[in-house]
């Protein structure tokens, strides 16, 4: 065999190895397919690219509807047990305090029973409470009252703190809440919760008017605003004092989905005082 042969027969392998290396690469590399649409342009696109993205397209939406599903019922639990949660915690913090009063002397004298200072504080709570309702009882609460109402910081605290415990007591007395009542404030079309608590007569020079002292609270029971108001302009809904207590404090989640008014008509003309009167006989 010539050189000129040789020359020849290494090129052709050249050639041919590097037809074989373009094939092998294009099997790796998706091969670029031309389309043409209806109008004569050209588009390009790629078989194995498309399918890569429908599959990932396709695990993003799956995750997607996983993590909203699991935050779903993430929330679902989380609202369920927040309520139970806070109320044992509240619970618990309560029995502790009271337990607290009590439970030094028991430990004092050797005694270790958790929840024995809780049931001394409420027996404690219910004797004072008989105590009081009787006029020996009354005759001390109002001497200690008057030393009280003697201290310039200490007399504020506890009247308010009186007002509101008044106004929640079953023997209600002339400074407590009288009843609930719905007002048309601030402006036509709305309204507000407030409390009756007295009753004025306002004296002009050809009539005389009985107006009602209605109390509206603005943050939660110690601070609000009082307006006097004609027996006409105020609703007398189905509610309690403590009902309406309620539904303040707890920003207004507590109230009924359906109210029923009192007609006024229907209430004594002799004023507030006859409407308590009546109803404590009742």
């Amino acid at each position: 065999m010539t050189l000129k042969s040789k020359w020849r027969e290494r090129k052709r392998n050249r050639e041919m190895s590097t037809r074989e290396r373009e094939r092998d690469l294009g099997l790796l590399i998706p091969v670029a397919v031309a389309t043409v649409s209806e109008n004569g342009a050209s588009k390009s696109s790629s078989v194995p690219a498309v399918a890569l993205s429908n599959h990932h397209s396709g695990g993003e939406a799956i995750a997607k509807v996983i993590r909203s599903w699991a935050s779903k019922k993430f929330m679902t639990g989380c609202v369920i047990l927040m309520p139970i949660a806070i109320t044992f915690y509240i619970t618990w913090g309560f029995i502790r305090f009271v337990d607290g009063f009590f439970s030094p002397i028991y430990a004092h004298l050797g005694i270790n029973v958790f929840g024995l200072g809780f049931i001394t504080s409420i027996t404690f709570i219910f004797l004072v409470g008989i105590f009081m309702s009787s006029w020996l009882g009354a005759s001390v609460l109002t001497l200690g009252e008057w030393f009280i109402k003697k201290m310039p910081l200490v007399s504020y605290i506890y009247t308010a703190s009186k007002q509101i415990s008044t106004a929640i007591s079953p023997d209600q007395t002339s400074s407590a809440f009288k009843e609930v009542a719905i007002i048309r404030h601030p402006r036509g079309g709305e309204y507000a919760f407030g409390f009756i608590t007295s009753a004025v007569v306002l004296q002009s020079r050809m009539e005389e008017e009985e107006l009602y002292c209605v109390y509206v609270p603005t943050n939660h029971l110690y601070l609000g605003d009082i307006f006097l108001m004609s027996s006409t302009d105020i609703l007398r809904p189905n509610l309690s004092v403590r009902e309406g207590i309620e539904i303040v404090i707890s920003g207004g989640m507590s109230v009924p989905q359906l109210l029923t008014t009192v007609d006024a008509r229907a209430i004594p003309t002799g004023g507030i005082e006859k409407l308590c009167k009546t109803k404590s006989m009742a």
